[in-house]
């Protein structure tokens, strides 16, 4: 992994990007020491989305278990709760 600092990516942004791209590297992004962002490439990216997708999927299918929740609470209800 490629670390930099914030001033440096700034100055050399283009540089990281087609390193992330075409060299299937990560940057990671510090300021004043401390990792603050990061570069990922793009399948990097789609296999995150998939985790969170799947950890969403598995907590809402547990709360639809749940007995607790058996109570449906119409979609215009709920937004008129949430001011919506």
């Amino acid at each position: 992994m490629v670390k930099v600092d914030a001033t440096v990516a700034r100055n050399g942004f283009s540089d990281l990007i087609n390193k992330v791209r075409y060299g299937s590297h990560r940057v990671l992004i510090e300021r004043r020491g401390k990792e603050v962002a990061a570069l990922i490439p793009l399948e990097d990216l789609r296999l995150l989305e998939m985790l969170e997708d799947t950890i969403d999927i598995d907590a809402a299918r547990k709360a639809l278990a749940n007995p607790k929740n058996k109570i449906r609470v119409p979609l215009d209800e709920v937004k008129k709760r949430l001011r919506l």
